[in-house]
């Protein structure tokens, strides 16, 4: 029992030196512990060892309860265990609130600053994984886009693929993003969210929330959602919620995934944005062409340097920005140009929706409206604008608001299938002899007569290189209006409508 004990003291001695409970809370902290262990007994170390590291004192205590037979052996069991765990160390979320809104009494930034590392020091974000991203960046003619190989997203083991599909299916919490889930234990099939805590907002009149990521693809990754489990939709009321919460956090943008099938996000089941604190690619391009809206000369518009379709406009009133995306988003939706394959509706099924973002620059507000279409046919099954089939290898899902300001989120397989393709191109094997390899085969003899030397020291290299001309790709082939002088000239027959 001595292990135990320790790392018993371990864990409460962590919330002392993070903040997250009082010294006079230690000892409940630690009973509550004992509870879980169903220990009745407990004797403190003498030292304890500071700073504490969560990550070798969380997996010491999974050990010892899956040795007792308090947890299975898999991550998914272990990621319940260990939430049940921080949760005797996390904040009741009254008390989260008052410390979130004495902060913002300061500044915004301060409360954010105080709230992401809140969500942190629970391990709701877990640190630990996300250090394990492999991230990087492409130089391209739009600008430094962003990739990153996600591992932070832990894949399930086969025993709790096995025990969710056998599992009882509950209602409860109706999706991932619902209030219900503020201090859920979770189950085999639903994340532990015992330690998750968010902050309550007015946006519209109505009850939001404000949460952070527990994946973190980018920084300060948060997610503003809908106090009512009501369904995506891309509306004049979106333009001002968006607007709504970047006047509360100016120096965070949000953004909406699109409201329909393959162009939108994976939960269309749920109004929710997401936004934080960092500059995309998309962001930081400038105008290819500057644009005067008639009815709106006071609005300063253009079309984005950019491979998808954006118009970005701009003004110090944010009801002219509302206002004129209301005013686009309704043509786009009618909008058909035979000429260009952009069709408004097939068979009842409509088609076009944009994907809005908003932000501040200082006094200035500035929205970009990205245009969308998810028709398919028979030679582009998944979508006309969605990736195309030569580029699956690398990314076959959605392109959701985050690809669309310029950052891959590439699927954790991606990490071992280039270490072996890695060696393949080294030793030269026939790559399509291996099972794993050979959906890489075509790309690989198309880029690799263009390097003179390929080698140990620059192999790594030369794929990132490649994956970053890919998913420049995937961006073109998601635009409605190709960066071409036919695309562009289309872009135009629509700019004229409005």
């Amino acid at each position: 029992m001595k292990a135990l004990y320790e790392n018993i003291a371990r864990l409460a001695q962590y919330g002392i030196e993070t903040g997250l409970i009082d010294e006079s809370e230690r000892i409940y902290s630690i009973n509550l512990m004992l509870d879980i262990f169903k220990e009745d007994d407990f004797e403190a170390p003498e030292q304890i060892e500071s700073p504490v590291d969560l990550e070798s004192t969380l997996k010491a205590l999974l050990d010892i309860a899956v040795e007792k037979g308090l947890c299975e052996d898999g991550v998914v069991s272990r990621d319940l265990f260990d939430t049940r765990l921080m949760n005797t160390i996390t904040p009741r979320p009254s008390e989260v609130n008052r410390m979130f809104f004495d902060r913002y009494a300061e500044s915004p930034v301060a409360a954010t600053d105080f709230f992401y590392k809140f969500s942190q020091d629970t391990d709701y974000i877990r640190r630990y994984r996300l250090c394990k991203d492999i991230r990087w960046v492409y130089p391209c003619a739009y600008g430094d886009v962003d990739l990153s190989i996600n591992l932070a997203k832990p894949e399930k083991d086969p025993k709790a693929i096995a025990a969710a599909k056998n599992a009882k299916q509950s209602g409860y919490p109706k999706c991932q993003l619902c209030m219900e889930n503020v201090g859920y234990a979770g189950r085999i099939n639903h994340p532990a969210r015992e330690t998750h805590r968010v902050i309550p907002l007015t946006i519209n009149n109505s009850d939001w929330a404000f949460q952070y990521s527990p994946y973190g693809y980018y920084n300060e990754h948060c997610i503003v959602l809908n106090g009512e489990h009501v369904p995506m939709k891309i509306e004049r009321a979106t333009f001002i919620k968006l607007f709504d919460f970047v006047k509360q956090f100016p120096h965070y943008f949000l953004g909406s995934n699109a409201d329909l099938p393959i162009v939108g996000g994976s939960i269309l089941s749920h109004d929710h944005y997401q936004g934080g604190h960092y500059e995309f690619a998309m962001a930081k391009a400038g105008y290819e062409k500057e644009l005067t809206i008639p009815g709106y000369e006071d609005v300063q518009a253009g079309i984005v340097k950019w491979p998808m379709s954006v118009i970005r406009i701009r003004s110090k009133e944010a009801g002219r920005l509302i206002d004129l995306a209301e005013h686009i988003l309704n043509k786009w939706r009618s909008y058909s140009d035979e000429a260009a394959f952009i069709f408004a509706e097939t068979d009842g099924e409509a088609h076009n929706t944009i994907t809005p973002i908003a932000r501040m620059r200082g006094d200035v507000f500035e929205l970009d409206l990205v245009l969308r279409n998810n028709i398919t046919t028979t030679e582009h099954p998944l979508g006309v604008f969605h990736p195309h089939a030569k580029l699956h290898h690398i990314k076959k899902e959605n392109i959701g608001l985050i690809e669309v300001m310029g950052l891959a989120v590439l699927p954790a397989r991606l990490k071992d299938e280039f270490s072996a393709l890695s060696d393949a191109i080294l030793q030269k094997k026939d790559l399509r002899a291996d099972e794993m390899l050979k959906k890489h085969a075509d790309w690989v003899e198309e880029f690799y007569p263009q390097y003179s030397d390929v080698n140990k020291d620059n192999i790594d290299t030369i794929l990132k290189d490649e994956v970053g001309k890919v998913f420049v790709e995937v961006l073109e082939d998601a635009g409605v209006y190709k960066c071409t002088a036919e695309g562009r000239e289309a872009f135009l027959r629509f700019i004229a409508t409005l």
